[in-house]
């Protein structure tokens, strides 16, 4: 996994000063890198039965469809508000300064169903604790939250105590 931290720029001070960006189009347009990345997502589900595989936007929509499609599951897009055309249930999450929402359609998951909720990052697990929250709301089972990087130091998994975690490259 080291050889796959190569394969990710940091860019320091963006989007603002003091943050260090990483930068995962450095990773995907490797080849053998991204292969890794995915197979490494896909891992710790193949044997077990998921129905559905939740992708947050945006950058979780890279690796949600491919995880989704390899383990036989459906996918189901999780978007910012008015992105989706029919009716939606709304998560709303507090960001440093001030609140965002993300919408999942009304039908995409049903009773019962086992979801595995995918991203590129966890940071702070204000927008993956949202995405948990409403998958549960709707009566689903969230089997796991599996991300390409967890920046461990901002302590996001802490908002998420009663999920299963799989973050692949931990910084």
């Amino acid at each position: 996994m080291q050889d796959l931290k190569a394969t990710i720029r940091e860019i320091p001070d963006w989007p603002k000063k003091g943050i260090l960006f990483y930068d995962l189009t450095t990773l995907l347009k490797n080849a053998s890198a991204f292969r890794e990345a995915v197979d490494a997502l896909i891992a710790p589900f193949r044997e077990r039965e998921i129905d559905l595989v939740a992708g947050i936007e945006a950058r979780g929509f890279i690796f949600a469809p491919i995880v989704a499609y390899a383990l036989r599951a459906g996918f189901v897009p999780v978007r910012k508000p008015g992105k989706l055309p029919a009716s939606t249930h709304r998560a709303t999450y507090q960001l440093e300064y001030g609140t965002d929402s993300l919408e999942i359609h009304q039908d995409a998951i049903r009773p019962g169903q086992r979801v595995v909720i995918v991203d590129d990052l966890i940071a702070t697990g204000g927008t993956a604790r949202a995405v948990a929250d409403i998958v549960r709301q709707m009566g689903a089972n969230v089997v796991a939250l599996a991300f390409l990087v967890e920046l461990e130091f901002l302590k996001g998994r802490d908002k998420l105590p009663d999920y299963e975690i799989v973050s692949i490259l931990k910084y």
